[in-house]
Formats: C-alpha cells, structure tokens, sequence
C-alpha cells in the first residue's frame, strides 16, 4: 500500500540490495527515482538485468548518474521533489579498496556528502542509508552490539563507512535531517553480487582436495 506523496530516491538502484529496495517499493505502488553509475566493479550484464525488471514499471524512473555529481543530482531533485533518499550506492568490497583507494573517497565520502547537500536544500523527511558490519572492526566483543565503539576500522572501506555514520550525524545534529544508517552484515539472494560469500563459497571438493567451480548460481 502505497505510504508516501513524494518519489523515493535509490541510489545503487541496479545493485544487489538496491534492486530488492526498488522491487519492494515500486510493488508497494511507491514512486522510485533510481540512480546507478553502472560502473564495472562487477559485471554490468547483471546490473542491466536488475534494471530490465523495474524499468516497465511505471512508476520508476532511471539516471546513469554518479552521486558524485552534485549539479546532476540538484537537477533531479528540482524534477522530482524527492521525499526520502535511500542511499545503497557505494564503492563496495574490502580488498579492493587496497587496489584503489581514490574510488571509495569520491563515492563513499563525496558522493555521501553531496546527497547530504541535497537532502538539507530540499529538505527530505528521511536520510536512509548503507553502513557496514565492517564498522566493528577489531572489536573483540561479541555478539556486536550497536552501543558498541566502533573506533577502530581494519580497512579503508570500514573507515569510509564510519565516516558516514559521523557525518549523518553532524547533518542530523545541524540541520534536524532524519537518518537512519544500517549496518549491513553478509546480505545473499536471488540476483546478488558476483563477489560475495554464497558465490564464493560455491566450488566443490574433487580429488586430493582439489577445488572446482560450480556452475553458475541462477538469478531467479
């Protein structure tokens, strides 16, 4: 049942998580504004398969945008009036952030910072957005808990994660911005991204130990 007079925004609208989102919202009979880069991370054939399934809706609307591009992203907001954003887009994975360091400056700090912007300007009733269970970092206290500090990242993507939720919180303390951060553990699924635990964990034992890829995991 639809519960909103304005358009949600979904960054990450063709990712893993972000598609679900978009799925959800738009069955709901919500209006959705998507945006997604596209970028080659993973395998864009399976981002452009997500979008197949939302582009007849409607109700959806689509930008290859990068959320690092504030200009752009003012313009869909004065075409749209957005209501809430639903940020899912960002540099994802923990090694690479050993391999390129700069990508997760300018998505997960600059592009957070700029829906940050658009969020004040506009004026939205809700900030939602992905952080991580990389945030616990070393913490040695288990089960994880979310009084627990969570001052001491093991990597870059862990540290930009923690950014944001500081962030968030400086907007919400100045400006009165609603927001909500989630921190994600290991999410799997139907349509999931290529570099995550379920497919990585899909090879089987042969001979001696020797390990042999499985077939491909079904996107259903």
């Amino acid at each position: 049942m639809k519960v909103n007079n304005q358009p949600i925004l979904v960054t990450g609208s063709a990712g893993f998580i972000g598609f679900h989102l978009s799925r959800k919202l738009l069955d709901m009979g919500e209006s959705v504004v998507g945006i997604d880069n596209l970028n080659s991370y993973y395998d864009v054939t399976l981002k452009r398969a997500r979008l197949d399934i939302l582009q007849p809706y409607e109700n959806f609307t689509f930008y290859q945008e990068d959320i690092q591009n504030l200009p752009a992203l003012r313009d869909i907001f004065r075409e749209h009036r957005v209501g809430i954003i639903c940020n899912l887009a960002a540099q994802a994975g923990v090694r690479y952030s050993l391999k390129d360091p700069f990508s997760y400056q300018k998505s997960n700090l600059e592009g957070f910072l700029n829906l940050l912007e658009v969020a004040r300007e506009y004026g939205v009733r809700n900030f939602v957005y992905a952080s991580s269970s990389s945030v616990y970092g070393s913490n040695k206290k288990v089960p994880f808990s979310v009084e627990d500090r969570v001052d001491t990242p093991v990597s870059l993507y862990a540290a930009t994660k923690k950014a944001n939720e500081l962030m968030a919180h400086a907007y919400n303390h100045l400006y009165q911005i609603p927001c909500t951060g989630l921190r994600y553990f290991t999410v799997y699924g139907p349509w999931g991204r290529p570099d995550m635990a379920l497919f990585l964990f899909r090879y089987r034992r042969r001979h001696h130990g020797r390990a042999e890829k499985a077939g491909p995991l079904r996107c259903v």
